[in-house]
């Protein structure tokens, strides 16, 4: 049974195989947080609860739950609800309360472009999955993870539901900019989320901003590797056959290829059996006339 690597945690068989973060960030450009007082269910598009299972399958739209570290909500307390637009240029958080979940029935969310209810966010919020229910190593890492950042003083923490990527537990992701990290410890973390307060991207530990696709994703980080850049609003990426074109704010711009890597087999979730692991790699990076 110890030889088995279904009894292995995922995170750390993806550390030993050298698995790159690059290229695997969920890919939603807007995001709906809603906190939540009970337990998560293994999928939200099947959640109990009516309001929050309309709002799981919201085109345009991805549905995170979240709770403070640590604790879940009181009875009797107001839930927090934050709405996250992370396109460049126009990224925005805005936040306001219900009393229950049945207040969202109906809630009709903005589409591209269109102002989002709620008051304006100006901290970035650090979102660190501890979907336990999904993987054993989002519990563990995820959840040492969120409360050793609250007791380093960061107050704009918060535990959340599945990110997708357990294998690279902890993960976590920065709103409103949309960048996603994985392997973080507790000052990567706050390194990662105070980026985004001057409206910067942290790119060490970076998985890729949710804005874009996969590929998009790994061209994106590869500009900035190749730059230095940091403004998250820098770039606009445009898939292509083979790549993307990544455009600078002013004017220059790049092709990027990119192609698939397969690695050797192993669990992709702690418990299930070993598949190939596939990732996206930047193969060259062209400036352009």
């Amino acid at each position: 049974m110890d030889g088995d690597p279904r009894w292995q945690r995922c995170s750390l068989l993806a550390l030993a195989g050298e698995e790159q973060l690059a290229g695997t960030a969920p890919v939603a450009r807007r995001w709906v947080c809603v906190e939540q007082r009970g337990a998560w269910p293994n999928d939200l598009t099947a959640h109990p609860e009516p309001a929050l299972a309309a709002l799981a399958a919201t085109p345009g739209w991805r549905l995170l739950l979240i709770r403070r570290p640590g604790r879940r909500g009181e009875a009797g307390v107001p839930l927090r609800v934050f709405l996250a637009d992370t396109t460049p240029g126009a990224s925005r958080i805005t936040s306001f309360t219900v009393g229950d979940p049945e207040e969202l029935a109906g809630l009709e969310l903005p589409g591209p472009g269109e102002p989002l209810p709620g008051t304006p966010v100006q901290d970035p919020l650090l979102l660190v999955c501890t979907h336990g229910r999904r993987d054993r190593c989002c519990a563990v890492d995820g959840r040492a993870l969120a409360l050793s950042v609250v007791d380093a003083g960061e107050q704009h923490v918060w535990e959340c539901s599945h990110l997708g990527g357990h294998r690279f537990a902890p993960t976590a992701l920065v709103l409103p900019t949309g960048y996603a990290y994985g392997r973080l410890d507790p000052a990567t973390a706050v390194t990662a989320r105070k980026a985004a307060f001057p409206g910067e991207v942290d790119t060490a530990l970076c998985r890729g901003r949710t804005t874009w696709s996969h590929t998009g994703q790994v061209a994106e980080l590869a500009v900035r590797a190749a730059t230095g850049l940091r403004d998250a609003d820098a770039l606009q990426v445009e898939d292509t056959v083979g790549g993307a074109i990544v455009t600078a704010r002013d004017g220059r711009r790049w092709a990027v290829d990119v192609a698939p890597v397969v690695g050797a087999p192993r669990p992709l979730s702690c418990g299930t059996d070993p598949t190939p692991s596939e990732s996206l790699q930047a193969t060259d990076v062209r400036p352009l006339p």
